[in-house]
């Protein structure tokens, strides 16, 4: 006798979020539904949608490079936070030694040989993954609560050295930091400190390129024990996995990304000092993964959005933005504690369907995981 269960109802297929949806689109359709998508995200600035435009006070390209950088910064953060688990409350030091790198190259107040901006990116890239080892390889075996609070004083130790070691010039900051090359057809430089469009393209593209490479490494053995660390470190270490370098390596990855918007930053504005590497901007950098969904690039990147964009767009609540992020992150935690978009582990859902396919079309999984087995033909109930 063979048993008889009711297949699963055909609306509970027609309810897949939209995650489930993104992946079950052949990649042809993938790229039909992105092209459009980020020319859209390209066009922003130049469009300047009235729903979206900032007040007389601000400008809206300007306003749209902000957002762009705190995206690249929250990606970058959500490579230590989000993939590898490892609490950094001093992601600002990589941001600051970065923009610090950029000056120090760039800017005719420093001493040092000036270099094109363009070459400078990847140096302060490489400079800020050496202080990423620096730092955690004596650190990264500690956790938790005691790893926040050495990262944390690593923010604080990049500040006060900029405060107080004399070739960093302190408060008196460096001026006239250079910029990527480019002219109008008038011969008027391209990039400037009050032009934010060719800023925002490029860090869009810049952005476009990381996700290509973070989405890469996530689908390799790297993501897979970057994962698996932030799970349950030990159970990893017993499976064989080498928690220490793996750790390394997110450290050193997020702190690359880190350094490259801060030389970005660097340039854009074109002046850096001490004052902008403090710890509360090191805390809204962590409110954009917490906020938009930690180990969820899209969501890292909703988060940025929201915490870069609502301050800029409704300029009489900007002073009160720590007040209110501080309040969201409190109502988020209880009762969406996964942010917004936060990640979601698919390797059953996966499995469950590779599953169905290996037993043939007799035999299906409903959504609990239960075994269910369709009538044969000629068979009785």
């Amino acid at each position: 006798m063979t048993t008889t269960t009711t297949p699963a109802p055909a609306q509970a297929k027609k309810r897949r979020p939209l995650g489930e949806w993104w992946n079950n689109l052949g990649r042809v359709q993938q790229w039909g539904v992105l092209i459009p998508l980020v020319a859209l995200v390209y066009l922003l600035p130049v469009l300047n949608p009235p729903i979206l435009t900032t007040e007389p006070g601000y400008d809206f390209p300007i306003a749209m490079f902000e957002v762009a950088r705190y995206a690249l910064i929250a990606i970058g953060l959500n490579v230590v936070v989000g993939q590898a688990g490892l609490l950094d409350l001093g992601y600002v030091g990589f941001f600051a030694v970065g923009a610090y790198v950029a000056a120090l190259f760039t800017s005719p107040d420093s001493s040092l040989s000036k270099l094109p901006f363009l070459v400078v990116l990847p140096i302060a890239m490489a400079v800020t993954m050496i202080f990423g080892v620096v730092l955690g390889t004596p650190t990264l075996r500690l956790r938790g609560d005691y790893l926040a609070i050495v990262t944390l004083g690593f923010g604080e130790i990049v500040r006060l050295l900029a405060d107080n070691v004399d070739p960093l010039r302190g408060n008196r900051g460096f001026q006239q930091v250079g910029h990527p090359p480019g002219t109008h057809a008038d011969g008027s430089p391209l990039f400037t400190n009050t032009n934010g469009i060719p800023w925002y393209w490029l860090c869009v593209t810049i952005i476009i390129l990381i996700l290509f490479l973070v989405g890469n490494l996530e689908r390799s053995r790297v993501g897979r024990a970057w994962v698996a660390i932030r799970d349950d470190e030990d159970a990893a270490e017993i499976m064989g996995v080498p928690t220490f370098k793996f750790k390394i390596w997110a450290f050193v990855g997020g702190a690359a990304i880190g350094g490259l918007s801060g030389a970005l930053y660097a340039g854009q504005l074109g002046f850096v000092n001490n004052q902008k590497f403090d710890v509360v901007t090191s805390m809204l950098f962590l409110a954009a993964v917490i906020l938009g969904g930690s180990g969820n690039k899209v969501g890292v990147i909703l988060g940025a959005v929201v915490v870069a964009y609502i301050p800029l767009r409704f300029l009489v609540i900007a002073q009160y933005k720590y007040l209110i992020f501080g309040v969201a992150l409190i109502v988020l935690m209880i009762f969406r504690p996964q942010g917004l978009l936060g990640a979601r582990q698919r390797l059953l859902t996966y499995g469950r369907q590779a599953y169905q396919r290996l037993l043939g079309k007799g035999e299906q999984i409903s959504s609990d995981g239960a075994l269910q087995t369709e009538p044969t033909p000629g068979s009785k109930s």
